[in-house]
């Protein structure tokens, strides 16, 4: 009988932090930029400059620690972890090591068999390297410093994943966090959040664990899940052959899937971590605590139990609206205005997606505002415009979020109530279309339907349709 294996999974999770300036200096942290732009005598090593350690920064970690159920370390230092590498300018990252401002904490997730708690071993706080670019052309690496000294925390999980989905979930749900805290914006294309895997196998029943290996370079959930399981299988094959799996640090390859060895753990070098120097410890009151605290926003998880009881929306419409902080603003701001939740969701589930797919678009590019919406749906609910006139108007929100009622009244496109014009323009169409009449009055209940879109194309597609069906059958 073949042997049973299980998966041993944690993770290291760097998340750019969203401040205006970099950690030790008052550089910008902006994504992008021309190279070595970003930069100044502190994030660039240079002899003799000092760093000033940046307030916004530790809120930042105290707010996501607490949020994950962290203990808050209230008086917290930084390290020198010292190492040569050319995107490193100083030859040496500060970090933390002995006394990282946040530990022993857990995020919850849902997984088939329930809720599971991942436990969090430590948050810490560090700077970000610069960047090598390597030069096919030239033969040559070259570097940019503007990401140095960027803002990092580190969350370092405890090993408790077994599956690509447990750690999907896990993530997933760091990221909704650290976005609503507004500490981030986790865009893993850019390198906002970046997840390092540490993988191991055992047999079935086992307390000790495997060999494990790290590997790097995964920018996106489904490279995520697809290294995650080469990794597995390869371990698997090495060990159901007898060889031992070596603790190295591997590179996953999405286009190649598949990974190959960057250096061995065995001969790693050492670090010499010792105190910052240039740095006194990091003291957090009680009364910096308390408003951290007071600051927390309200999180996904109380958000749906909210929705549930306040506003009566289907599950499934609150949590894809939760899904995205930018949504949830949009649909409580735009409920506040009109006081209609239901037809909120509705429009932002229905028309918003669908605008959102066809645009190529995700929550956080929508430029429409609340009251743009509030207006809309106050317009089509008086029957002002009929539905095919608002999904139009609709667009036009969407895309340049114009004023519906100005829109409505310049470009004359109101529903058109008047029994008296109705009546005349119904009259035509009925004399036109001898066919569908004579079937109508055989039986034939759709034949209605071509007359009713006969009236709305001579109306322009302006005309109150409940009461055209209802002259219709009166004339019929």
């Amino acid at each position: 009988m073949s042997k049973q294996y299980e998966t041993v999974i944690g993770l290291e999770v760097h998340v750019e932090l969203a401040t205006k300036t970099k950690i030790f200096c008052s550089c910008s942290t902006e994504f992008g930029g021309a190279p070595n732009t970003h930069t100044c005598p502190v994030c660039t090593g240079m002899p003799g400059s000092l760093p000033v350690l940046n307030r916004q920064v530790v809120e930042y970690a105290a707010a996501v620690g607490l949020a994950t159920n962290c203990s808050i370390t209230r008086k917290c230092k930084f390290d020198r972890k010292n190492y040569f590498y050319p995107d490193n300018p100083q030859n040496y990252q500060i970090s933390q090591l002995y006394e990282p401002i946040c530990r022993n904490g857990y995020v919850e997730i849902d997984t088939p068999s329930g809720t599971k708690k991942i436990g969090i071993h430590e948050i810490h706080m560090e700077e970000d390297a610069g960047k090598l670019i390597h030069d096919e052309w030239e033969d040559c690496s070259l570097v940019d410093f503007n990401r140095s000294g960027v803002p990092l925390i580190e969350i370092v999980s405890e090993p408790d994943m077994r599956s690509a989905d447990e750690v999907i979930a896990y993530l997933d749900k760091l990221r909704l966090i650290i976005q609503y805290l507004g500490a981030s914006d986790c865009k893993l294309q850019e390198g906002s959040m970046r997840a390092d895997v540490n993988l191991s196998v055992r047999e079935v029943g086992s307390e000790k664990l495997g060999t494990r290996t790290e590997m790097k370079n995964l920018n996106s959930f489904k490279a995520i899940a697809r290294a995650i399981e080469g990794e597995k299988e390869r371990q698997i094959e090495l060990l159901e052959m007898g060889r031992p799996v070596i603790q190295e640090t591997r590179r996953w390859d999405d286009n190649k899937e598949s990974s190959h060895a960057m250096r061995s753990k065995e001969d790693a070098q050492d670090y010499r971590y010792f105190p910052e120097p240039d740095l006194p410890p990091v003291i957090i009151s009680d009364e910096w605590l308390e408003e951290i605290k007071a600051r927390q926003p309200e999180l996904r998880t109380e958000k749906l139990i909210r929705y549930k009881k306040e506003f009566d929306i289907p599950d499934y419409d609150a949590q894809i609206i939760t899904s995205s902080k930018k949504m949830a603003d949009l649909f409580e701001a735009t409920t506040a205005l009109c006081g209609k939740p239901k037809k909120v969701s509705n429009w932002l589930m229905v028309e918003t997606m669908h605008l959102m797919k066809e645009h190529d678009m995700e929550a956080d590019d929508l430029k429409f505002s609340p009251e743009n919406l509030a207006k809309l749906i106050d317009l089509a609910d008086a029957g002002t415009i009929n539905s095919s006139v608002a999904k139009e108007v609709f667009e036009k929100v969407f895309l340049d979020d114009i004023d519906p009622d100005q829109y409505v009244e310049e470009h004359g496109l109101k529903t058109v109530s008047d029994e008296g014009a109705l009546r005349s323009v119904i009259e035509q169409v009925i004399a036109s279309n001898p066919q569908s009449v004579e079937d109508y009055r055989n039986g034939k209940e759709k034949a209605i339907g071509f007359l009713v879109g006969q009236t709305m194309k001579a109306m322009k597609g302006k005309a109150n349709p409940g009461l055209v069906n209802q002259i219709l059958k009166e004339l019929l």
